[in-house]
C-alpha cells in the first residue's frame, strides 16, 4: 500500500493525459510521474530513508506536488508547514517532528534558521535563487526517472499535518497511508469524481482539504488538477473559463464572495458540481446559492484529524443545511459530556469512529488519549442528528457563548445576520460581561453601497431571535481575520477585542 500508486496508475493508463496546470505549464501523467521519481531518487541520495520526516515549506507550487509524491514513494513522512508561520514558529515544527530534510523556497528559506534545528541536515530550494541549501532542480537533474513507490503498511505513517495551534503549541496530526488511502476513495464515490473531471486548487496544499480531499482524489481518480498559487477571486474565475474546471471547492467565506460578485463574464456553467467545508456553511448562502445558480453546495465535515472527511450530504438525497451522513466505514455519533450518546434532535458532541482516523498526534501521547477515547475521536464539535440520521453542526463547543447560563451559538446568530441584503460577511462571537459572564458582539462587513446601523441590525435580529442571543455589540469592518483557507479566525477577533469590552456591562 502506498499512496503514491495513484500517479503510477495514471501514468500507465493514461501517460500523455493532463496531470497539472499551474499558470502555463503543464504536465501529463507521465510527466508528473517521473519527476516524482526524480525526486524520490534525489531524496534517497541524500540519505532520506523510509520513515524519515522531509518538510514541505511550499506555496501551492508543482514543486510541492512533486515533492509530496517523491516523499511517499521512498516511504518517508511529508510535513506540511503553512507558509505563513514564522522562524520561530517553523522552528517549532522542524523540531518537533524532527525533520531530516526541509524542501522550501528561497523567499521561504529566510524563516528556516538552521543554527536552531539540530536534526535538519539538508535545506532544498524549490523557487528562486539558492543563497543557502541545494538547488532542487540540480538534485532532480541529477537523479534517475525510473522508480517506483514501495509496498507499505497500511498504518505507516505518510503525512503530518499540524493542526492550527488555536490553544497551545501546534499538535502534528500523523496520518497513515491506509487513512488517506480510504479517505481518497470515500471522497471519490461521493463527489462523483470522473477521469475526465478538471479541479481547481486555490486551497492551500500544506492544509488536509487541499492536499487530500483535492490533490489526492482528483489523482486518484486520473482527473486534471489546475493549480493556483493561492486564491485570487478573478483568477479561480478566469481559470474556470479558461481551463474548464468542471469541480470547485471552498469555503463559506469565497462563496458568498461569489454571491456578491458579478460572474455573467465568466463561463460558470462549466462547473457541474460545488463543494463546501472547514467551515458551517450558512444555510441563507447555501439557498442563495442555489437560487442563482441552480446547483446545489455539497457540504462536507471534517478535521484534519479524519484525513479530513468524515461526512457527507449527499450521494442519495441533499438536506440543506445538514453535512450529510457519514462516509462509508466511518460511524459518527453525538454523545453528552459523559460519552453517552444523545437522543435524535438533542444537541451534544460529535464523535468519529473509522478508517480515517488520525494515528495520533505526533509524539503527543497524552493529547492523543484525551481526544481519542476507546477508538472514538472525540471532534470538539457541537452538532445534532435527525431521524434520518443526518448530521447538523450547531458550532464549536469553544465557541459557544454563555450568557447567564444561557447557551448561545454564534453560527445561529450568523444565520440571521445573513438574512438582511446589506449583508456581506459576519463573524459573532462573546465578550466578557460583568453582570452576565458573555455578551454577543457581532463583527459586520457591509457589501458595497449598503449604509445600515447598528440598531437596524439589532432591530433586524430581534424579530427573528430570542433576545438573550441578540447582539450587543456591532462593529463594522472593511474584513475579518481568515486562515489560509478562508475559515474565519474568532480567536483572533477576541484576542483584540476583549481588553476593549472587559468593563462591559448591560
Amino acid at each position: 500500500m502506498n499512496i503514491a500508486h495513484h500517479v503510477e496508475r495514471g501514468q500507465r493508463l493514461f501517460p500523455d493525459k493532463i496531470a497539472l496546470i499551474f499558470e502555463d505549464t503543464s504536465f501529463t501523467y507521465h510527466q508528473l510521474d517521473q519527476l516524482a521519481n526524480r525526486m524520490a531518487n534525489g531524496l534517497r541520495g541524500l540519505g532520506v530513508k523510509k520513515g524519515d520526516r522531509v518538510a514541505l515549506f511550499l506555496p501551492n507550487i508543482p514543486e510541492f506536488v512533486i515533492s509530496y509524491l517523491g516523499i511517499l514513494k521512498i516511504g518517508a513522512v511529508a510535513v506540511s508547514v503553512n507558509v505563513m508561520l514564522k522562524s520561530a514558529e517553523v522552528s517549532f515544527i522542524l523540531n518537533d517532528c524532527a525533520a531530516k530534510a526541509v524542501i522550501t523556497t528561497q523567499l521561504q528559506s529566510e524563516q528556516v534558521q538552521q543554527a536552531d534545528l539540530p536534526e535538519l541536515q539538508h535545506i532544498l530550494i524549490a523557487e528562486g535563487s539558492v543563497t543557502q541549501g541545494i538547488s532542487l532542480v540540480q538534485l532532480m537533474e541529477n537523479a534517475s526517472p525510473y522508480a517506483r513507490a514501495v509496498e507499505l503498511d497500511r498504518h505507516a505513517p505518510a503525512s503530518i499535518v499540524y493542526t492550527s495551534g488555536t490553544t497551545g503549541f501546534p499538535k502534528g496530526a500523523t496520518l497513515s497511508h491506509g487513512n488517506i488511502i480510504s479517505n481518497m476513495y470515500s471522497h471519490n464515490r461521493c463527489c462523483g469524481m470522473q477521469p475526465d473531471d478538471r479541479l481547481l486548487l486555490y486551497l492551500p496544499l500544506f492544509h488536509c482539504f487541499g492536499q487530500n480531499a483535492i490533490l489526492n482524489a482528483g489523482l486518484n481518480v486520473c482527473a486534471s488538477i489546475i493549480l493556483q498559487r493561492r486564491f485570487k477571486l478573478e483568477q479561480a474565475l478566469e481559470n474556470i473559463s479558461t481551463n474548464q474546471v468542471t469541480m470547485f471547492f471552498g469555503v463559506p467565506t469565497i462563496y458568498i464572495n461569489l454571491l456578491n460578485t458579478d460572474t455573467s463574464a465568466y463561463r460558470l456553467e462549466n462547473v457541474r458540481y460545488y463543494f463546501s467545508a472547514a467551515a458551517p456553511m450558512p444555510t441563507e448562502v447555501a439557498q442563495n446559492w442555489l437560487e442563482k445558480y441552480g446547483k446545489f453546495i455539497h457540504e462536507g465535515y471534517g478535521l484534519t484529524e479524519t484525513s479530513p472527511c468524515a461526512c457527507y450530504n449527499h450521494d442519495l438525497k441533499y438536506k440543506l443545511g445538514s453535512i450529510g451522513m457519514p462516509i462509508e466505514n466511518v460511524e459518527m455519533k453525538i454523545v453528552d459530556a459523559d460519552g453517552h450518546p444523545v437522543e435524535p434532535g438533542e444537541e451534544g458532541e460529535i464523535v468519529i469512529k473509522g478508517p480515517n482516523v488520525m494515528l495520533g498526534y505526533w509524539n503527543r501521547p497524552f493529547e492523543t488519549a484525551q481526544v481519542i477515547k476507546n477508538g472514538w475521536f472525540h471532534t470538539g464539535d457541537i452538532g445534532r442528528m435527525d431521524e434520518d440520521g443526518f448530521f447538523y453542526i450547531v458550532d464549536r463547543l469553544k465557541d459557544m457563548i454563555n450568557i447567564s447560563g444561557f447557551k448561545v451559538y454564534p453560527s445561529e446568530v450568523e444565520n440571521v445576520i445573513y438574512q438582511h441584503p446589506a449583508i456581506a460577511e459576519a463573524a459573532v462571537f462573546g465578550i466578557p460581561d460583568r453582570l452576565k459572564g458573555e455578551i454577543v458582539q457581532a463583527n459586520i462587513v457591509l457589501k458595497s453601497g449598503y449604509a445600515v446601523t447598528e440598531e437596524q441590525i439589532i432591530d433586524f435580529c430581534s424579530r427573528r431571535i430570542a433576545t438573550y442571543k441578540l447582539p450587543r455589540v456591532i462593529n463594522f469592518v472593511d474584513s475579518l481575520p481568515k486562515n489560509p483557507t478562508g475559515k474565519v479566525l474568532k480567536r483572533v477577533l477576541r484576542q483584540k477585542l476583549i481588553p476593549q469590552y472587559a468593563t462591559i456591562t448591560t
